[in-house]
């Protein structure tokens, strides 16, 4: 179960402050930090899609993009065991490892809930 809600195209990550007895979260994928709160489920959802309306209009008044900019370029940790697995495997099939991990993402989100089902059931 993740902590997540989506409105529009935006999603944000929620948690709960025992010490402060809020829900609290952040809209992910966007240049600025955004957060926004609520004393109970429905007013932290509320206080999401306000916060992306506000943040929409705001971006749109001066101008700006929203969404936050990706260069499509990143860094994976992986263990020398995966890494040595994948390279043979890449090599095995004449591609770039580069290529077997856009493939690999690729096929991965176009097959999202079967993917989500099984990472459920590793995690128990």
């Amino acid at each position: 179960m993740n902590d997540i809600l989506q409105y529009k195209s935006y999603y944000a990550s929620v948690h709960f402050s025992s010490e402060d007895e809020v829900f609290y979260g952040k809209i992910l994928g966007i240049n600025d930090l955004i957060s926004f709160e609520g004393s109970s489920v429905r007013e932290l959802k509320k206080s999401f899609r306000e916060a992306v309306e506000d943040y929409l209009a705001t971006c749109k008044q001066a101008g700006k993009s929203p969404d936050k900019t990706y260069k499509g370029t990143f860094n994976v940790r992986i263990s020398p065991d995966l890494h040595k697995d994948a390279a043979t495997f890449a090599a095995v099939n004449n591609i770039s490892l580069n290529d077997f991990i856009k493939t690999a993402i690729h096929f991965t989100l176009s097959h999202k809930e079967k993917v989500q089902d099984e990472l459920l059931l590793a995690t128990g």
